[in-house]
């Protein structure tokens, strides 16, 4: 949900931290990751080390909300930066531990290995709901071996929060913005082939009610497929929401 709804990359999505959420403002700051160091985690930066704030549509905050209900958020402790031994007083100084109340954790109430989450979590529901193949044959040392499946990883969740905003008539710096991208032509250059066209209906082949930035698009908890706003340049939901 966090995915789809916010844009978030997993890493992000993996460190968002009750703290991280404004429900007041309807905003999200997107201030760290988790990230993997040879083969350890820890807390880092989001990439290209930039902060970052979002927009928090009630529809996402309502889901958030519900899950925070029936799994509260639990205090994680994480190296920042690098989980190596630090060898000087500057690096155990940067490197010291901090602590977090993550949104989502594993069943021992850690931060979520994303190596664990791809292989015993995301691709089985993939294949399940019959986008990949089956589990094939196990290797000889156990692993478990899935179709190549680039295309449908947790990324393809960004994606969707892109194309549901460019098609919504938001300007491609504010989506680069919320993206984290530094630079808009980059968002334009990756994202161009969901601009909408003049005269064409949006239409979407997803049924999920949380993922839209939207609230108003959503009824009944099926998809709508509403007339697109005009275009306004550099409107921002964040600018919006936030108080004078």
């Amino acid at each position: 949900m966090i995915g789809a709804g916010l844009g978030l990359r997993q890493g992000e999505a993996l460190g968002l931290s009750v703290d991280d959420i404004d429900f007041e403002k309807e905003v999200v700051h997107v201030r760290r990751q988790i990230k993997m160091v040879r083969a350890k985690l820890c807390f880092a930066l989001p990439k290209g080390r930039k902060v970052r704030d979002v927009p928090l549509s009630a529809s996402v905050a309502r889901a958030i909300r519900q899950h925070m209900e029936q799994f509260a958020p639990i205090p994680v402790t994480l190296p920042w930066d690098d989980p190596t031994p630090a060898e000087t007083p500057v690096e155990a100084k940067h490197r010291r531990p901090r602590t977090y109340s993550l949104l989502v954790t594993g069943r021992e109430r850690k931060a979520i290995n994303r190596n664990y989450f791809n292989s015993y979590v995301w691709k089985p529901a993939l294949a399940t709901a019959g986008v990949i193949a089956a589990l094939a044959e196990g290797s000889a040392d156990g692993a478990r071996v899935w179709e190549p499946s680039r295309e449908h990883g947790f990324h393809a969740l960004r994606h969707f929060f892109a194309s549901e905003e460019l098609e919504a008539g938001e300007s491609v710096v504010s989506l680069a913005r919320w993206l984290g991208h530094s630079d808009p032509g980059f968002t334009l250059r990756k994202y161009s082939h969901f601009l909408p066209r003049a005269g064409a209906r949006g239409s979407v082949a997803i049924d999920a009610s949380f993922a839209s930035p939207r609230p108003a698009r959503w009824a009944r908890g099926a998809w709508l497929v509403a007339r697109r706003r005009p275009k306004v340049p550099e409107k921002s939901q964040t600018c919006r929401r936030t108080p004078p």
